[in-house]
């Protein structure tokens, strides 16, 4: 009985705080994966396929350096062998968007075929930011309204 008690004034206290509550959770989040971004991504400095950062970059450039049409098709320009894309199109075109941002501040991260296994740090930095300006503007509005009505109910 006593752990029911405990349990509904905790409850009551979440919904009560649910904003300031979810305001801390957004924040520790963002600061977690800022602390992350200093350490070094699985695969780094291991040719041949540079681990998941490496996947993540090399679409961003087959993306912005081939026509759509060949995404996701094996062709002398892209091996699918090597980090084939093999995600669905609205994921490609965010490579695509966030690719075609990159080349106007790190063109030699993204270009065909000598950019592979690119890891300067301008290009680490890009990368980065990238995810942290995807989840600030696609995956935190979901959250939010995911929380927000999960909660209404």
């Amino acid at each position: 009985m006593a752990k029911d008690g405990l349990r509904e004034r905790i409850l009551a206290i979440c919904i009560k705080h649910e904003s300031i509550i979810l305001f801390f959770g957004i924040v520790l989040g963002l600061v977690l994966r800022c602390v992350m971004a200093g350490f070094p991504h699985s695969g780094q400095s291991t040719p041949p396929m540079f681990g998941d950062y490496e996947a993540q970059r090399h679409w961003m450039e087959i993306t912005t350096a081939l026509p759509v049409l060949q995404w996701y098709e094996q062709t002398p320009e892209n091996d699918l062998q090597y980090w084939g894309l093999d995600y669905p199109p609205l994921t490609a075109f965010h490579s695509w968007l966030l690719g075609k941002i990159g080349l106007g501040f790190v063109p030699e991260c993204f270009e065909l075929f000598s950019s592979r296994g690119h890891e300067s740090a301008a290009c680490k930095l890009y990368m980065r930011a990238s995810v942290l300006v995807s989840d600030l503007l696609v995956y935190l509005p979901g959250v939010i309204c995911a929380t927000w009505g999960f909660a209404s109910e």
